[in-house]
């Protein structure tokens, strides 16, 4: 789940952003889950998880193009492959906030966010399938942990009882998968071009994809109600800082630690969701969602060995 750019530049240099980085890392993800928490707050207003996805990526597009603007890195622009590879992220993150915010309405933050957080396996299948990674037991093992744990999390052996829908797990899996899109593309796309030229227009293509579906009526009546400021919140948080300040604390950050400090998504999300929102879990599924973070990080460890 991490990206990196050979013509990346961190914003400070010497050794305070060495010191710095693993916090940048863990701020983006106590971003990243209170954004989630923030959305189930708009949702419960009853305003669309559509809009919710547009509004976090077009505040998100703001605070690209300003950094753009202040570290300008027009390397590649001229290349196609860079602009297929960055509208390929933009589906990918659009894809990724849409069926996030669905999955939250039709169940919990927790559960969603949990849900999101298994991109890393559908990587390694991919990459399996692709043949870029090779296979092998303990990789299959964590495969199979990891869905036993969904199994558990979303209660899907007793949907009857589980305060979980089936569109709620099939979008928060669509989520994690969007997101492990976006995960390659990035990839694909950063030897042509610096992260912030890439997220640009991958946010400026989650914007022309989500215009339409999110209605300029929602749009305008967000404007003139009293939830703009958890709109623009969500935006700052969920993408404007949190996208700059992950990459940044990338780039001295061992990859190994990376994973670690992640976990924080989904578990600011849980308490989120558990103590502001007085969401609840049942005890086999706080078993699944363990099994679900210590696994995803442990794939995510050995991965950077």
């Amino acid at each position: 789940m991490l990206l990196r750019s050979p013509h990346h530049r961190p914003l400070m240099s010497g050794e305070r952003i060495k010191r710095l980085s693993p916090l940048f890392v863990a701020a983006a993800a106590l971003c990243w889950g209170l954004s989630g928490g923030i959305g189930a707050v708009l949702l419960a207003e009853q305003w669309s998880g559509l809009l919710l996805a547009f509004t976090r990526g077009a505040v998100g597009l703001v605070f690209v193009l300003v950094w753009w603007a202040l570290r300008p890195d027009r390397l590649g622009l001229a290349c196609p492959r860079l602009w297929g590879w960055s509208a390929l992220a933009g589906l990918g993150v659009a894809g990724n906030f849409s069926f996030y915010f669905i999955s939250i309405g039709e169940g919990s933050v927790a559960v969603a966010a949990t849900l999101m957080y298994c991109a890393p396996v559908y990587v390694y299948l991919v990459s399996f399938a692709l043949k870029l990674e090779q296979p092998s037991a303990a990789k299959w093992a964590a495969i199979v942990l990891v869905m036993l744990g969904i199994v558990l999390l979303t209660g899907i052996y007793d949907m009857g009882s589980s305060n979980v829908t089936i569109l709620g797990v099939v979008t928060g899996l669509l989520a994690g998968l969007s997101y492990a899109l976006f995960i390659f593309a990035f990839k694909y796309a950063a030897p042509h071009g610096g992260p912030q030229t890439i997220l640009s227009i991958a946010f400026a293509v989650l914007c022309l994809l989500l215009a339409w579906p999110a209605e300029v009526v929602q749009m305008l009546a967000v404007v003139h109600s009293a939830d703009w400021p958890l709109f623009l919140l969500l935006g700052v948080l969920g993408a404007g800082v949190s996208f700059i300040l992950y990459l940044q604390g990338l780039h001295y950050t061992a990859p190994a630690v990376a994973s670690v400090v992640a976990m924080l998504e989904p578990v600011t999300a849980s308490i989120f969701g558990v103590a502001v929102l007085e969401q609840s879990l049942a005890g086999l599924q706080w078993v699944g969602m363990g099994l679900i973070l210590l696994t995803v990080t442990a794939l995510g460890r050995s991965s950077s060995h």
